[in-house]
């Protein structure tokens, strides 16, 4: 009797061990993976009106970047005639293609925002480009 909990026990810690291991495991992230990281991201921050971090998501000074900087200011303007303001956004990612640095995707879905009463969505289906900035992924149109 004295064996078998012995062994059971054995048992047990090496697979703890084992398991442990394997969630220390790191593989590196493709370019796809980042790609579409950096397009979730950016639709998180835009959720989250969290506006540093969408603009971070852009290429500095693009289309893309001062389409962010016009919505942060419109979002800005409904706060004064309504107390809440919410900004839901949805995309699929789809078709990632890598040439160099530059990068596009098929985006689809759809981005709703509501200010008290008021509701207003929009469906999304469309090419996102995207430029690597140092080992970032950045966003410059869509």
């Amino acid at each position: 009797m004295k064996k078998k909990s012995i062994l059971l026990l054995t048992i047990l810690v090496v697979a703890m061990f084992l398991s442990g291991c394997s969630e220390s495991i790191v593989t590196p992230a493709t370019d796809e993976v980042k790609i579409k990281g950096a397009i979730q991201d950016y639709f998180m921050a835009i959720n989250d009106q969290n506006w540093s971090k969408a603009k971070n998501c852009c290429v500095n000074g693009s289309d893309m970047y001062y389409f962010t900087c016009t919505l942060q200011d419109a979002v800005q303007t409904l706060y004064q005639y309504a107390s809440i303001v919410t900004i839901t956004c949805m995309i699929k990612v789809s078709n990632i293609s890598i040439e160099g640095n530059y990068g596009s995707t098929y985006i689809s879905g759809a981005i709703i925002m509501t200010a008290g009463n008021y509701t207003e969505s929009e469906n999304i289906s469309r090419n996102c480009y995207l430029q690597k900035v140092g080992n970032y992924w950045k966003i410059y149109t869509i």
